[in-house]
C-alpha cells in the first residue's frame, strides 16, 4: 500500500511533505483563472483538500469562441503545435467549443485539473506508481 502523504509531515520517517500545500494553492489559483468558477475557500489537509467553489456556467456563456480556446489552450498546452493557430481552429469548431465551454463550466472538470498535475508530481517526488488520490 502506498503511504501518500499531500502535506504534512510522515511521523514515520520524518520526511515533510508541507512544501506541497503550495502546489495545491498555486493550481487553485491559476484554475480560478481559467475556469468560469469563484473560489470561496479551500482547506489543505495532510492527505486532502476541501474546495468551495460556485461554478458559473452564465459567465462561461458570454465568453467568445476564441476566449473559451485560449482558456482551453492555457489547461493543455503542446510545445509541438504554434499556440495561436491551434487557438483559431479550435475556435472555428463550434461542437468542441460547446463541449469545452461546458467542462470550464464543470466541477469534475476543475477538481481533474487540480489534482491529476499535483498526483503526478507528488509520484514523480516519491519515485512511485500508482493512484496518489483515493478512489
Amino acid at each position: 500500500m502506498r503511504r501518500a502523504f499531500l502535506c504534512g509531515e510522515d511521523r514515520l520517517t520524518g520526511r515533510s511533505f508541507k512544501h506541497r500545500c503550495q502546489w495545491v494553492e498555486d493550481g487553485i489559483h491559476e484554475l480560478a483563472g481559467i475556469f468560469g468558477v469563484s473560489v470561496w475557500g479551500y482547506a489543505v489537509m495532510s492527505n486532502h483538500l476541501h474546495v468551495v467553489v460556485q461554478t458559473l456556467p452564465e459567465v462561461v456563456a458570454t465568453w467568445s469562441a476564441d476566449e473559451v480556446a485560449q482558456r482551453w489552450l492555457r489547461l493543455f498546452p503542446r510545445q509541438d503545435q504554434d499556440s495561436a493557430m491551434r487557438a483559431e481552429v479550435l475556435a472555428g469548431n463550434e461542437e468542441r467549443i460547446r463541449d469545452l465551454r461546458e467542462r470550464l463550466a464543470d466541477l469534475s472538470w476543475f477538481m481533474r485539473c487540480l489534482s491529476e498535475p499535483i498526483a503526478r508530481s507528488a509520484s514523480k517526488e516519491d519515485a512511485c506508481k500508482g493512484r496518489f488520490w483515493e478512489g
